[in-house]
């Protein structure tokens, strides 16, 4: 059986998607991935297609000859420090042709789960539909020992307009099984509601925009859950949906880091906790959010985990309008 480019495909028990083999299921219970997918980049750049709807990207023409070598410095020295850290790094080439601007930002188009099921999403620029590559997913599995049990397609949404962009759009809580979304052009409730119902999450769906009243593209940028933390830009939720929404995530007994307007401009939203293989926590963000956040608020942080890696990437936040997070696709997938 094949996978399906549009449209949904359930994998028989004794099979995996793409032919692997699947041994039962694992526990979806970890908030917090010990292992990551990241793609190298091969063309990345200013890319036009999402320029309209990211207001966190910032053409530089100054910095266009060269993009993709000073993205590919930036890119390996964070793989480099997560592996210092513990964190299992997967590194996977993108490709010359088709040119995709973006490939190094993969958490956008699959998510990973703990019960084996690979989710593919539908993105709203034709140019990052094509990063949509499953031989990578099969090579992570393989080269990994990691299992897949089915392939969730949802890139059929973008048939009827209706896009969903993997982890940018929603960040899950996988503790209370709470998928948070905010609304924008790159996040419509129909494929949200599809997925949720796919995973057994409740979905809470917010609106949020920038000081200049924008929608905030997506959801990563303005909120962050880990074990024992979670980030929050409060002010930008509307102010129907914000108490709730603040207490959803206070309901979790994590300590609630809020930031502001500023904060999340620099990309204070935009971080990740992860797990080292000794079990010691990680929480993963850009030299420009540990700027954003300052010294007291890194202080509080720093009591939540074990360690902060904080990696210098301009070139890529600058043209790419993502941050670390963006960069990092948590493989949740059983062994």
């Amino acid at each position: 059986m094949n996978a399906m480019i549009h449209g949904k495909e359930t994998y028989p028990a004794d099979r995996g998607v793409f032919g692997l083999q699947v041994l039962g299921h694992a526990t979806a219970d970890a908030q917090t991935a010990d292992a990551v997918l990241m793609v190298r980049p091969a063309s990345f750049g200013w890319n036009p297609q999402t320029q309209a709807s990211n207001r966190f990207q910032r053409d530089e023409p100054g910095l266009a000859g060269a993009a993709n070598e000073r993205a590919r410095t930036e890119f390996d020295a964070l793989a480099l420090q997560l592996r210092a850290a513990g964190v299992a790094v997967s590194v996977a080439a993108d490709v010359a042709s088709p040119v995709c601007p973006d490939a190094i930002f993969p958490n956008n188009w699959v998510s990973l789960h703990a019960d084996g099921t690979v989710v593919l999403y539908p993105m709203l620029a034709s140019n990052r539909r094509l990063e949509r590559r499953l031989e990578l997913i099969t090579g992570l599995a393989t080269g990994s020992g990691r299992r897949i049990h089915r392939l969730l397609d949802l890139t059929q949404h973008e048939l009827h307009g209706r896009f969903l962009e993997g982890t940018g759009s929603i960040v899950f809580d996988h503790v209370r099984h709470i998928a948070y979304a905010c609304l924008s052009p790159r996040t419509h409730p129909e494929p949200l509601a599809e997925l949720c119902d796919e995973l057994g999450y409740e979905p809470c769906v917010f609106t949020a925009t920038d000081a200049a009243g924008v929608p905030i593209y997506h959801t990563n940028v303005m909120l962050a859950i880990g074990s024992r933390c979670c980030v929050v830009a409060a002010s930008a939720i509307d102010a129907r949906d914000r108490e709730r929404v603040l207490s959803s995530l206070a309901a979790a007994g994590r300590h609630v880091e809020i930031i502001d307007a500023l904060q999340m401009a620099g990309f204070a939203g935009n971080v990740l906790e992860l797990r080292a293989v000794d079990s010691g926590s990680v929480l993963v963000l850009s030299a420009t959010a540990r700027a954003a956040f300052g010294p007291a608020a890194i202080e509080r942080l720093a009591a939540t985990v074990n360690r902060i890696v904080a990696a210098p990437i301009p070139t890529i936040e600058t043209l790419g309008g993502g941050s670390v997070r963006c960069m990092l696709a948590e493989v949740f997938l059983p062994h």
